[in-house]
C-alpha cells in the first residue's frame, strides 16, 4: 500500500505554511527597513541582514522553530507522537500575537497589523496546529 504517513504530511503542510509565513515577514520587514534604512542593494546583502541585524533579530525564534520542523520531517524513523506534539505545542504558542507582549509576540501583533499576506499565511498556519 502506497501514501505517505498522515502525520508525517502534517508536518510537511505545516512546515510549508511555517516557511510561507516566515517569508511575509521578511517581505514585511524588509520594506519597513527600507523606509528607515534605505534600499537593500542585494538578496545577499539582505540575507546577511536577517542573519546578522538587531532590526531581524525577532524573527530568529521562527527560524529556529523551522529549523526543527525541518529536522523531523527529514527524520528516517517515525517520531515519537511526544516529539511531534511538543513541537506542535511550541508553534501554536510562538504563533500568539500580543499587543502588549514582548520580543517575537509583539513584533508578530504588529506585523499582522500592517500586513495582509502575514494575516493570509497566519491563518494558514494556525489552521494547521488547532
Amino acid at each position: 500500500m502506497s501514501g505517505q504517513d498522515p502525520t508525517r504530511t502534517h508536518l510537511d503542510n505545516l512546515s510549508r505554511a511555517l516557511l510561507r509565513l516566515h517569508k511575509a515577514l521578511l517581505d514585511g520587514e524588509r520594506v519597513s527597513y527600507e523606509r528607515v534604512h534605505g534600499r537593500i542593494p542585494s538578496n545577499g546583502a539582505f540575507f546577511q541582514l536577517v542573519l546578522g541585524d538587531a532590526w531581524f533579530a525577532w524573527l530568529r525564534p521562527l527560524s529556529q522553530l523551522m529549523a526543527r520542523f525541518d529536522e523531523l520531517c527529514e527524520e528516517d524513523e517515525a517520531s515519537s507522537r511526544t516529539e511531534i506534539a511538543e513541537l506542535i505545542a511550541s508553534a501554536r504558542t510562538l504563533l500568539t500575537p500580543s499587543e502588549a507582549g514582548e520580543g517575537f509576540a509583539r513584533h508578530y501583533y504588529d506585523a499582522l497589523q500592517r500586513e495582509l499576506d502575514v494575516v493570509l499565511a497566519h491563518a494558514a498556519a494556525r489552521a494547521l496546529i488547532r
